[in-house]
This record gives C-alpha cells, sequence and structure tokens, in this order.
C-alpha cells in the first residue's frame, strides 16, 4: 500500500455538481503529481438507459456527448495545475463504468461527487456514490457538490 495516489479517476456526466468532482480531483492530482483519469459513462441507446433502474438526472445517449464532457472537463481540470490527464469512456451505467475504469487502469483513487447520495431514491434503490463506495477496491472520496 503506497502512501501517494498516482493514478486518480474522478467521474463526470457535464453536470455543474460533476465539474466540483473534477476540481477536487485535479487538486488531489496536482498536489500528488499524478495522472488524473477523467471517465464519463453513456448509453448506447434509449432501451439500454430505460433498463435502468432508476434514471440518472442527466442521462448520455451516445459516445459523442460523452467525448464532449470529457473534453470540457479536462479543460477545467487543467485550472487547477493537474499536468497529466487522460479520458476514458465506458458504454452503460455510470457504476460499472467507473469500476470498469478504475479496475483496467489500477487506479488508487476514486472520486465522484454526492449528488443522489441523500434523496430518497438515492436511498431507496443506491446511488453512484454510495455504489461505487461499496464495490470499490480503491480509496474513494465522496465530495460535497450538492446539498
Amino acid at each position: 500500500m503506497s502512501d501517494t495516489y498516482e493514478k486518480i479517476v474522478v467521474g463526470t456526466d457535464g453536470s455543474n455538481s460533476s465539474m466540483l468532482a473534477v476540481e477536487r480531483a485535479a487538486r488531489i492530482a496536482a498536489a500528488f503529481d499524478a495522472t488524473l483519469v477523467i471517465g464519463c459513462a453513456y448509453y448506447e441507446n434509449k432501451e439500454e438507459a430505460s433498463k435502468t433502474l432508476r434514471q440518472e438526472s442527466v442521462t448520455i445517449l451516445g459516445d459523442d456527448p460523452a467525448q464532449k464532457n470529457l473534453e470540457t472537463a479536462a479543460e477545467h481540470a487543467r485550472k487547477f495545475g493537474v499536468d497529466k490527464i487522460e479520458t476514458e469512456i465506458r458504454p452503460g451505467a455510470p457504476v460499472s463504468a467507473l469500476m470498469q475504469i478504475v479496475t483496467d487502469l489500477s487506479a488508487d483513487l476514486l472520486v465522484v461527487g454526492n449528488r443522489g447520495i441523500n434523496s430518497l431514491t438515492g436511498r431507496l434503490l443506491g446511488s453512484v456514490p454510495a455504489d461505487v463506495a461499496r464495490q470499490s477496491d480503491c480509496d474513494v472520496m465522496i465530495v460535497h457538490t450538492v446539498d
């Protein structure tokens, strides 16, 4: 176990709250001279999106909008001094996509916003931050991005 972070993954869906998580992850990556990996999930079509029991507040259909979200997030992250930025897109639900990125890249830290964690739907069905915290093999930071 290392006492530093070398690869930090942060998820974004293009929302303002996810950009706050990107900012926090970028600041940590800059402090540790770590690689920041910005990840985004997308649904390949409406049928795939509708298979999810609960709809995320931002549903991304197709990888083109996901790629635009990643470009915007990477541009935002650079403002906070991080030099090494990578982007990753995965099809599917946000939790499975983030877990796949974390596993594939052997990440040391996963950063997500707290959106959904305090909602009734989040408490009943689960939320991205709660689900990744339970499933992740690396450290997870849940950034307070919404009340």
